[in-house]
């Protein structure tokens, strides 16, 4: 049952070949098996699983069959969950338990799915290759001795390693997408507002959006349906109809306009994902898709821009954390400035510390204009570049990473050059833009993905494109050796 995908499970249950506690049960014993040697998930619910699970038969019995009614998920561990630890990988928070459920979380919950625990991630979601977590480092599936990427690291080495068969993530430069790239799954960052924030434990509030992990396109767009919507909870929710994303995903390719930038085909790619993606391009090209170079001319720009307005935003929201109302409180402080240092300095750890000390400064009286207004102004350009382009094509297509997963550890030092891996995936998070990755293939046996961008509040183009080529391609049905 564990290699089952979301839509094979609906048929399943809808069919009576098993109930979601015999599910259930099943994957919570892989789960205590087998994630030991990944670290995929921070906390297990097996009594809510088993009781939700019991919950979704009855409601099968009774007539019901929704495509995510007793079908088994995780939540990253940004979602805040009532009653249940919500850590967001942080020594900070480690004690939390959250008094409400997130709309996204009470969203699925309604649906019928049922939840088997919280996944590891980088501390706060600040990182790339979830090698931050207060909880330790995540391993990738494919190769352990590799990172699975981040920040929703936990997520995709769960569902890559088949312990459940999606899971909710987030992307606030690229933390669906690229470790979906690097564990051979499908992920996508919808539409900023598509997905609501409202218990959603913030990093930078103008990039952060959720979305969904799976193994195929036509997994994705079952969660996406379970998530979306608009929220008056959450003031940046955008009330936009939610279409029926898997009645869309048949459409056919004839005609679509896909473009390539060719600023994405650099010299800081590895040659052999450019080589991958290119054959992608052909086997959407046999499709029916027309292929045309287009210029992203401020790509350039992105990532000094995204590294000033995220930890900038991150400052700001991370200042509630400060050892007085809730989270991670020092011993014995000596006065109101100690117990403020001390339980920020002992409760987050360094990439979170650098994040928070760089935002500061670049929102500082004297630097404010020169770093946080200039990067602001970056952003208008490279959305404007995003939009010229969507008046010649439907979507863009390019690589999701420049290279494949690296070692554990190999960037640790060097902070900046895990930075620079993001930079294919930011300006998706700078415009707002949606944004999927999809499997393309293997170099030296790890996975790489193909990005694909849309317009706004077209997701369903990007499924359409996803699912007609996993139709015609079997990259996303390859297992990683042992799971």
């Amino acid at each position: 049952m564990h290699h089952m995908t979301l839509a094979e499970i609906a048929r399943g249950l809808a069919d009576k070949k098993f109930s979601s506690v015999e599910l259930t049960q099943t994957l919570l014993a892989r789960i205590a098996q087998l994630d030991p040697q990944i670290n995929s998930f921070i906390s297990l619910t097996e009594d809510l699983a088993l009781s939700q699970a019991q919950a979704a038969d009855a409601r099968r019995a009774n007539g019901e069959n929704g495509a995510l009614l007793g079908a088994p998920i995780a939540h990253k561990d940004l979602f805040c969950t009532q009653g249940i630890r919500t850590s967001c990988g942080s020594k900070m928070l480690d004690n939390f338990k959250a008094p409400y459920d997130a709309t996204v979380v009470a969203k699925l919950a309604a649906a019928g799915a049922v939840t088997l625990g919280k996944t590891n991630m980088d501390e706060f979601a600040m990182g790339s290759a979830n090698e931050s977590s207060w909880y330790g480092a995540v391993k990738n599936p494919w190769n352990l001795e590799h990172v699975p990427g981040g920040s929703s690291g936990g997520s995709a080495a769960a569902v890559a390693a088949r312990l459940l068969p999606a899971a909710t993530a987030t992307d606030t430069g690229g933390s669906i997408r690229q470790p979906a790239a690097f564990t051979n799954l499908t992920g996508l960052k919808p539409t900023y507002g598509r997905v609501s924030r409202w218990g959603m434990i913030a990093y930078a509030s103008s990039l952060d959006q959720g979305g969904p992990l799976a193994r195929t396109a036509e997994d994705c767009a079952i969660l996406l349906q379970g998530m979306a919507g608009f929220d008056p909870n959450d003031s940046t929710s955008i009330d936009e109809p939610v279409p029926d994303y898997s009645a869309g995903l048949n459409g056919s390719l004839q005609g679509l306009r896909i473009g390539v930038p060719k600023e994405y085909f650099s010299a800081g790619l590895d040659p052999r994902i450019a080589e991958l993606i290119h054959n992608s391009i052909k086997a959407l090209e046999k499709l029916g898709a027309v292929i045309k170079e287009i210029s992203l001319p401020n790509m350039q720009h992105a990532i000094p821009a995204y590294y000033v307005i995220a930890p900038a935003e991150a400052s700001s929201n991370l200042s509630r954390f400060d050892g007085v109302r809730f989270g991670y409180r020092c011993e014995n402080p000596a006065n109101l400035e100690d117990l403020y240092k001390r339980s920020r300095g002992e409760g987050f750890g360094s990439e979170v510390q650098r994040r928070i000390m760089v935002g500061a400064y670049a929102l500082s009286a004297g630097y404010y204009d020169a770093y946080y207004l200039k990067a602001q102004k970056i952003r208008r350009l490279v959305k404007n570049d995003f939009m010229a382009a969507f008046n010649e094509v439907d979507i863009i297509l390019g690589p999701t990473t420049p290279n494949p997963a690296w070692k554990l550890g190999a960037k640790s030092s060097d902070p900046v050059a895990a930075y620079l891996e993001d930079v294919y995936t930011i300006t998706a998070n700078l415009a707002g833009l949606p944004g999927l990755s999809m499997p393309a293939g293997f170099v030296d046996g790890l996975p790489v993905g193909v990005q694909l961008l849309a317009p706004y509040f077209q997701e369903g183009r990007l499924l359409n494109v996803a699912h007609q080529y996993q139709l015609n391609t079997d990259w996303h049905t390859r297992t990683p050796t042992g799971f």
